[in-house]
């Protein structure tokens, strides 16, 4: 019996959503962007990278033919292959959100068909009543921020007052999420846990999807950073995904990086925690020589959304496109036959769009591995064929939802 890998380069969209126009993200295309602005020297980085965006591997897979299905566009400087050499792509959301969960949940079989609550995006984020019940029982002196706003921006902005008053940073963004900032070692690590799953009980009526603790190290001289400390406090999702029925099925379910945090922990077996692409990279290296037949291993590379998407950094993006995709060959020599590999993405975040938040995308859905046929799979109705194919895969029963591709 096989195995099987799902790497998710979280919010590497390839436009061309149907509905992008409802969200605001009409021509959003994050791959596209970032190649049109790599062909025009607009991603070049002094030490960092230069030059037309290189992603040998996945092209070689059909990365060009994915995105020209999923958008009608080549990205510049990209080519379609005489013969892709893997499964390629697209994948439409249906889940009504454009947010982590939701991505995450619906490749696994579970489509978000309800509407998450939000926070305003206008005046303060938070009600009175919410910010004294946070006071009250968090023990706190008061709450900083109130406000839509990027995590780095307002570290740095209130991380000095922070420090001197005890009050912990507090925003939101237009995700479904209340975010905490707080310093891990004036405020602590484990208060400002304790503090999050507070919160969690405080919103879960306003059917927020995440509590987010944002922990940060340094001081106001030589500034401040977050630390890899994070964690996800989410509702869960609203039935069995493919990773109950993996677990279930007694095989065991590696969740790298941020995975457990966004299932609210249900179906993981194996929890392994990485800090950044290449760490979570090795993770999953390590991940694969652990894991035996009929196991999943799941992975979220977390910086290409949060360190260079919301930031709009297309340099950066480029750069880890580019790291990601050389490091492909060393999972490839891990593979044992009948092994598979699916790289996809849970939204976009086009670094070249406005303002700093997700982007309503198509996805792209590239596949490999020993002795795997190439296949043109077209443009697929839902993520939730992915899960669909990895479940037939490995021969479990199937999710509630999607169509195998395999």
């Amino acid at each position: 019996m096989a195995r099987a890998f799902l790497l998710v380069l979280d919010s590497f969209g390839i436009g061309g959503a149907p509905d992008a126009e409802a969200y605001g993200d009409l021509g959003a295309d994050t791959l596209g962007h970032i190649a049109e602005h790599c062909a025009a020297g607009l991603g070049d980085r002094a030490g960092l990278r230069k030059g037309p965006l290189k992603l040998p591997h996945m092209q070689a897979l059909g990365l060009s033919e994915a995105a020209l299905a999923a958008s009608g566009m080549m990205p510049s400087g990209m080519e379609l292959q005489a013969r892709p050499r893997g499964i390629h792509g697209a994948a439409t959301e249906t889940s009504r959100g454009k947010d982590t969960p939701s991505g995450h949940w619906e490749m696994t079989g579970q489509p978000v068909r309800f509407d998450w609550g939000y926070f305003p995006d206008k005046g303060p984020a938070f009600s009175e009543a919410l910010i004294a019940a946070i006071i009250e029982k968090g023990r706190l002196p008061g709450i900083l921020g109130n406000c839509h706003a990027s995590g780095t921006d307002i570290i740095s902005r209130l991380g000095a007052e922070h420090m001197l008053s005890g009050k912990p940073i507090c925003y939101t963004s237009n995700d479904s999420v209340f975010q905490i900032a707080a310093h891990e070692e004036s405020f602590g690590l484990a208060r400002l846990f304790g503090l999050c799953e507070t919160v969690r009980k405080l919103v879960d009526p306003l059917n927020i999807g995440r509590v987010i603790a944002r922990p940060f190290r340094g001081t106001p001289e030589t500034g401040f950073s977050r630390t890899g400390n994070r964690r996800d406090y989410s509702v869960p999702p609203p039935g069995p995904t493919l990773l109950d029925i993996a677990a279930g099925a007694k095989r065991r379910v590696f969740g790298v990086g941020k995975i457990s945090d966004i299932f609210a922990h249900q179906g993981i077996t194996d929890m392994r925690k990485a800090h950044g692409n290449a760490a979570l990279f090795d993770a999953t290296l390590k991940a694969a020589d652990d894991a035996g037949d009929g196991d999943l291993v799941f992975t979220n590379f977390v910086d290409f959304d949060m360190l260079y998407g919301h930031r709009r950094d297309v340099p950066g993006y480029a750069a880890a496109l580019e790291l990601l995709d050389s490091q492909l060959p060393a999972l490839a020599r891990k593979l044992k036959p009948g092994d598979l590999v699916l790289m996809t993405a849970d939204h976009g975040c086009d670094p070249t769009w406005r303002g700093s938040d997700h982007t309503r995308e198509r996805v792209p859905v590239l596949g490999f591995g020993p002795g795997l046929p190439p296949r043109d799979i077209g443009v697929r109705d839902s993520y939730a064929d992915i899960g669909a194919s990895i479940a037939a895969h490995l021969k479990l029963d199937a999710p509630q939802n999607g169509r195998s591709f395999l």
